[in-house]
């Protein structure tokens, strides 16, 4: 499995609780902070859905 680097680079204020808890579970919590994680299929799907408040690359 390939792996990619997510950074949040925008705030989770004035976003639905459902992105909020998307954030969390991607292990997100400040401006700035950064995750690597295997590329699997229900990553793909956390990082599509939040995609607007995080930067991909692959690894």
């Amino acid at each position: 499995m390939a792996r990619i680097q997510i950074k949040q680079v925008r705030s989770v204020i004035d976003r639905p609780e459902r992105q909020k808890r998307t954030m969390q579970a991607l292990g997100l919590n400040k401006i700035g902070a950064v995750r690597e994680v295997e590329n699997t299929a229900a990553i793909a799907g956390m990082v599509a859905k939040v995609g607007h408040l995080v930067e991909v690359t692959e690894l």
